[in-house]
């Protein structure tokens, strides 16, 4: 007998046999057993969730021998050829095969007649978006009022497409994507009932790289089936997947993260080794980055389907929320690249490269690769560095250590009014930035730095912001510096000088625009208004 693929054989026949898409059954198992039936339905949404099965099903409730029901019986002989894929009265069309407008006026030429065997002569078209302009015309005034024999079904992963006009005269059902869990479920259920033995961490990687679609998870399930010889085998589905390229991600992020540019490079080197698509490795890059991003947020939005939690909460550790932020553009924005480079691994490479040379403040400079003998030191001076100690020179901190008086851990010489020069010169970014320049500094004796935080503030106090403010504080003025918090006023605080000050030199800037003789004459000479709105100051 000639063997045919799981995702045939498996086909759902009853709406209780779907998996998934719940809002689209009870929709329509509401309609057929209220018999508030509409004339054209259209069901969207990405390829293999369900568009196709839930229309012949549809069709097979409207036909069967024992009457319009939401529970066809499966046996009588309508629902038996539907099935089989020879119902007479369902007329299915591909769109793309059938792009012509005499092609639809030949379709749509057996409309008037009464169905032959069923209750309704159900159209089902697949694809309709494929329909040309004059098809979808010739299509128009039919679905809008169609004889009441007929039963339209419409099929599209891109509604988009489909003229305003043909959407406003159907019913439609966005399909979802279906997630991880669903169909690791159908997995085991199926396999169970086919008697095949089958590793669980194998099946999820098949579910996740399924990609919410069943009928492609059952294809790669086909698949796996064959290359583990009878068996889904956990080892055999990683090789055929390519995952085991994909484990080696996390670390070579936290290569990245400490700047390390040999130990990126060799990384690269390792995954090439594995001969993975790069392109999809790209993409887990930038899931990896997402799910780390999300555990910084909030430490509950992990879930078990991801793997070792340690390893995330590792990296979300090690990384600030702006490097992950930054690295995950930079990937995303390698993803438009990367077709376009010499080859998928100097293309991979690039993009980390990229994620090295540019780099949130504060964070670990890259190490260089090793220079050729005779190359001069001068040459491998990273820019950045030099900056800083020219800046460092000119600038000096508000404590340098052999001001400090012997046997004090910090130096008592600065002091509260002190805070709005030390600000600027913590090297902050981000959320941290943004702590210390809406705090004020109430005391210091030279162990404790006692801050107020703005109200708007108060919810940074415990987070990774303030141990980023307390590094740089401890750099700057003492390694054993306690911070300590308290409530009160900040009418002084930094960002409010700043917005202060700034708002003079608008008032300022406005001022002397008025007083131009140029705005003046302009004015007087035709009437002229002053926009005062749009008025900027030259920064500083």
């Amino acid at each position: 007998m000639t063997y045919q693929v799981l995702a045939r054989r498996w086909r759902p026949k009853t709406f209780s046999e779907l998996v998934g898409q719940e809002h689209v059954v009870r929709a329509l198992s509401n309609a057929l057993k209220n018999d508030r039936l509409h004339h054209a339905y259209l069901f969207t949404g990405t390829r293999g969730v369900g568009k196709t099965t839930i229309a012949r099903i549809l069709a097979k409730s409207l036909n069967c021998e024992q009457g319009v029901t939401a529970e066809p019986c499966g046996e009588c002989s309508v629902c038996r050829e539907v099935d089989e894929g020879r119902f007479v009265d369902l007329i299915e069309v591909d769109a793309a095969s059938k792009t012509g407008v005499d092609d639809t006026r030949e379709l749509l030429e057996n409309v008037p007649y009464a169905p032959v065997r069923g209750r309704y002569k159900v159209y089902l078209i697949d694809e309709v978006h494929m329909f040309s302009g004059h098809s979808f015309n010739a299509l128009l005034k039919t679905l809008e009022e169609p004889p009441p024999h007929v039963k339209f079904l419409l099929a599209t992963t891109d509604p988009q497409k489909v003229p305003v006009t043909v959407l406003s005269r159907c019913l439609q059902f966005s399909l979802n994507r279906l997630p991880i869990e669903q169909i690791q479920g159908q997995f085991q259920h199926i396999l169970q009932r086919e008697g095949i033995e089958a590793d669980p961490r194998a099946l999820h990687l098949l579910a996740r790289a399924a990609d919410g679609s069943m009928r492609d998870g059952l294809s790669l399930l086909d698949q796996a089936i064959a290359f583990g010889g009878g068996q889904v085998d956990y080892d055999a589905v990683r090789d055929m997947l390519g995952v085991n390229a994909s484990e080696l991600l996390p670390e070579l992020l936290q290569r990245v993260q400490a700047g390390d540019a040999p130990a990126v490079l060799s990384g690269v080197q390792a995954l090439a080794e594995k001969s993975p698509d790069f392109a999809a490795l790209l993409k887990d890059l930038l899931l990896l980055l997402h799910r780390v991003a999300l555990i910084q947020a909030t430490p509950e939005a992990w879930q078990a389907a991801w793997g070792e939690r340690g390893q995330f909460e590792a990296l979300a550790a090690a990384l600030s929320p702006e490097e992950t932020q930054l690295y995950y553009q930079i990937a995303l924005m390698g993803q438009r690249d990367l077709p376009l480079a010499p080859d998928a691994q100097s293309g991979f490479e690039m993009i980390l490269l990229r994620m090295l040379a540019f780099r949130p403040a504060g964070a670990p400079e890259g190490r260089r690769v090793a220079s050729r003998p005779n190359t001069a030191k001068a040459s491998a001076e990273v820019p950045a560095e030099r900056a800083r100690a020219a800046s460092a020179a000119a600038s000096p901190a508000p404590q340098e250590p052999e001001q400090q008086a012997e046997g004090e851990p910090g130096s008592k010489a600065f002091g509260p009014e002190d805070w709005h020069d030390l600000v600027p010169r913590l090297g902050l970014t981000g959320m941290a930035a943004q702590l210390a320049s809406h705090s004020v500094a109430r005391a210091w004796d030279g162990k404790t730095l006692t801050l107020v935080a703005d109200a708007s503030c108060a919810s940074m106090l415990g987070s990774r912001a303030e141990e980023r403010l307390r590094a740089a504080l401890q750099e700057r003025l003492s390694p054993n510096l306690r911070l300590q918090w308290q409530s009160g006023e900040t009418d002084d605080t930094p960002a409010k000088r700043q917005q202060a000050a700034r708002k003079a030199r608008v008032d300022k800037a406005r001022q002397d625009i008025r007083t131009d003789p140029l705005v003046q004459a302009l004015q007087e000479g035709f009437g002229a208004e002053l926009d005062e709105d749009s008025v900027r100051p030259i920064e500083p």
